[in-house]
């Protein structure tokens, strides 16, 4: 993924207002050389501010659509019991997927009508795909004959279908 700038990144979200896009805090590392940006495909991150919000930004063919989602409030997740992220399809313990919800853009979003996916619950798909990152606990992985590029293009693919759904509201 190309750097962003903090205008670029409040500027390409499509389910928020302008007002609620400028209260946004970026995320840690945006100024200096806090983010990995060559191993990232999207950009994405919690809200210092608001626990709950979480926020990504998908580079497309038409551009940046920046989404601000709905995190699941933290709970007691059985650490026993496996889920997979459906943009990357990690395997992690179940606290290591989380809902997340989106508000559809424009009235319908406004209207209350919301659209969610299982993924990551720290957003790093694209570490994960590349083994930058590991699920913390030690589960037995799917080996896969597929390369890291059909696997990255694969996960955009799901988490651009996630974004368009939204979009079309």
């Amino acid at each position: 993924m190309e750097p962003l700038d903090e205008k670029e990144i409040r500027a390409s979200f499509v389910n928020c207002s302008k007002g609620e896009a400028g209260r946004i805090k970026m995320p840690p590392g945006l100024t200096g050389d806090g983010i990995p940006w060559r191993d990232l495909d999207f950009l994405g991150w919690t809200d210092p501010a608001a626990p709950l919000r979480a926020l990504l930004v998908v580079p497309g063919e038409e551009g940046l659509t920046g989404l601000v989602l709905r995190r699941p409030e933290p709970g007691k997740a059985n650490a026993a019991r496996s889920s997979m992220c459906r943009i990357c399809l990690t395997d992690h313990t179940s606290s290591g997927v989380a809902l997340f919800v989106a508000p559809l853009a424009g009235a319908a979003g406004r209207n209350g009508n919301t659209v969610g996916e299982y993924m990551c619950s720290d957003l790093a798909c694209s570490l994960y795909l590349r083994g930058k990152r590991k699920p913390k606990m030690r589960l037995v992985q799917r080996e896969e004959t597929l390369t890291l590029d059909e696997r990255v293009d694969r996960a955009m693919a799901n988490l651009r279908a996630f974004t368009d759904r939204v979009v079309a509201g």
